[in-house]
């Protein structure tokens, strides 16, 4: 069923919240919500995505009233350079949520899946609009089945507990968490979002892995974050790679 907004407004009394029954890509209604003054945390949401976004491009699958769809616009007082680090923030965020709501532990896959079971139930997307960012969250809640192309690799919340969760309660703890993580970010800075993230990810540091490029991929086992937030592969040689962007997947998948 469609989430129950009353009891969202309810919990959430000061949030600024625009949700849609259906909607193209909640990202692209907020950039223009952000671009016409929104206030910081202002979300928009949505029970069914036609075009859900994903990083390069891909897409995003939004199954109707099972998943939880939305855009937040923040306005952080961060240096330019701290902004890809805000992914970060908001998987530490999403991690954080699911396993208070719903008890299902997850994991970190650098630099914007969260994984359960090994499969893929949540992903992070987040773009600079200006003085804002756009971060747009998917989470797969209450999915029993997937797409054939993405079966193999997507799991829900639901398949994972059990049962099925409550939307309702996964965004209030979400945005919850989400403040805070951006207040860790603003007052301790980036080195701390790094070290909390290196920490709840299997992927950062010791992980055979093999890296999809654009045009290539590369193996090696991870070897932690640079400075930047980018990721360390050490290649069997010996020598060490800098990963500033590609899909990353376990050694042998």
């Amino acid at each position: 069923m469609p989430v129950n907004l009353d009891r969202i407004r309810t919990l959430l009394p000061d949030r600024e919240i625009h949700w849609h029954a259906s909607v193209g890509s909640t990202m692209n209604e907020a950039v223009r919500l952000a671009e016409s003054g929104a206030a910081s945390g202002t979300i928009v949401g949505a029970d069914e995505q036609t075009a859900g976004q994903g990083r390069h491009g891909r897409s995003w699958h939004s199954e109707r009233d099972c998943g939880l769809y939305f855009s937040i616009i923040l306005r952080l007082q961060l240096p330019a350079e701290s902004m890809p680090v805000v992914t970060f923030a908001l998987g530490l965020a999403t991690v954080e949520a699911i396993q208070l709501t719903t008890g299902v532990s997850c994991d970190l896959r650098w630099p914007n899946d969260v994984l359960a079971g090994g499969r893929k139930c949540a992903g992070i997307l987040t773009q600079l609009h200006g003085d804002a960012v756009i971060a747009g969250i998917g989470v797969n809640v209450n999915q029993t089945e997937f797409p054939a192309d993405v079966s193999a690799i997507a799991t829900s919340i639901r398949l994972m507990s059990g049962r099925e969760q409550s939307r309702e309660f996964l965004l209030v703890a979400l945005l919850d968490d989400i403040d805070r993580h951006c207040d860790i970010l603003a007052r301790q800075g980036r080195s701390a979002i790094f070290d909390l993230f290196s920490r709840a990810s299997s992927y950062v540091t010791g992980r055979r892995v093999i890296v999809d490029l654009a045009e290539s991929s590369i193996s090696g086992t991870t070897a932690g974050l640079t400075e930047e937030g980018y990721l360390r592969l050490r290649r069997d040689n010996g020598s060490e790679e800098i990963i500033i962007a590609g899909g990353v997947r376990p050694a042998g998948s």
